[in-house]
């Protein structure tokens, strides 16, 4: 009896294993079944614009069956390419971006490294100033920044306006906030004996941020660097508001303002352009993804 009973309570002591298992294989049922639908949601535009893009007018304004091209064709692709227009927008999109991802990230860097690591009176609430600066719209600030630069020009003669250049000075402010956000939690999270046993060996704060902190915090600079690309690239208000000639348009506001005239929407060169103008932030994403997760979840969890 003594037996038994000692056996009974080592099953009742047991794990049951039956019963966790069954439990993961659900959470794994139900994880792949959204996981399908999220895919299936973000990837149907594409997917469309894809389709869209092999067909021609006539077959667009046909009453056909959208999600099928009955005749693939790339003249689309063909007579955008050619077009002058459409490499102007490309190449002004591929300079502003640039440089506002070099502007940015020498700013934010200076920036991140004064508030984490340099500390002094008010450097917290600066550092929260900043972020919260991040927070304020852009459908808010075009209006005072376009009455600056109007301002500018009558008291000074320097045209600010309608020059594709004029996006460099204004992306950064968008970019700059939320990058030195990143890189202020990323640096926050680097131990403090690093730049102490560097300035303790005779290392100046500029060679600490140069030989220390940029190397270890990589993987935040890209994050950073990749929002700040992708921020400048797709931006549409701004050069909208700002740049009103061909020559100075960039990507976004290019394809709208050329491709559609009137009522008349070009949908097969409109989608065409639009693939196109994605697979730089595309490709940048599909090499750097895993930089750019570990860059946002340490600036979301440190400082």
């Amino acid at each position: 009896m003594t037996a038994l009973t000692a056996s009974g309570a080592e099953a009742a002591r047991r794990p049951q294993y039956g019963s966790i298992s069954k439990s993961r294989r659900w959470a794994l049922r139900w994880s792949y079944f959204f996981l399908v639908l999220f895919a299936i949601f973000f990837l149907t535009p594409p997917i469309y614009m894809f389709i869209t893009s092999l067909k021609s007018s006539a077959e667009i304004s046909a009453a056909t069956n959208p999600w099928w091209v009955y005749s693939p064709t790339l003249d689309n692709y063909i007579e955008l390419l050619t077009q002058n227009q459409y490499l102007i927008f490309f190449r002004n999109s591929a300079i502003v971006s640039v440089c506002v991802v070099a502007v940015t990230m020498v700013i934010s860097v200076l920036a991140a490294f004064a508030l984490a690591r340099m500390k002094f009176w008010g450097s917290a609430t600066l550092a929260t100033g900043v972020f919260l600066t991040y927070l304020i719209p852009d459908t808010l600030l075009f209006i005072p920044l376009f009455k600056t630069f109007a301002f500018i020009r009558d008291t000074t003669g320097i045209e600010l306006i309608n020059r594709w250049w004029t996006l460099i000075i204004l992306y950064p402010t968008l970019t700059v906030p939320f990058c030195t956000w990143i890189m202020i939690g990323y640096f926050a999270s680097i131990p403090k004996e690093l730049d102490e046993a560097a300035l303790i060996d005779g290392a100046s704060w500029t060679q600490t941020l140069t030989k220390i902190f940029i190397p270890v915090a990589l993987p935040g600079i890209i994050a950073a660097t990749i929002f700040a690309f992708t921020v400048s690239w797709a931006q549409f208000l701004y050069p909208l508001a700002f740049t009103t000639s061909t020559d100075q348009l960039v990507l976004p506001v290019g394809i709208v303002t050329t491709l559609i005239k009137g009522d008349v929407f070009n949908w097969g060169q409109i989608m065409t352009g639009a693939l196109l103008g994605a697979a730089p932030p595309l490709i940048i994403y599909a090499f750097l993804m895993d930089y750019y997760i570990a860059g946002l979840t340490a600036g979301a969890t440190k400082g």
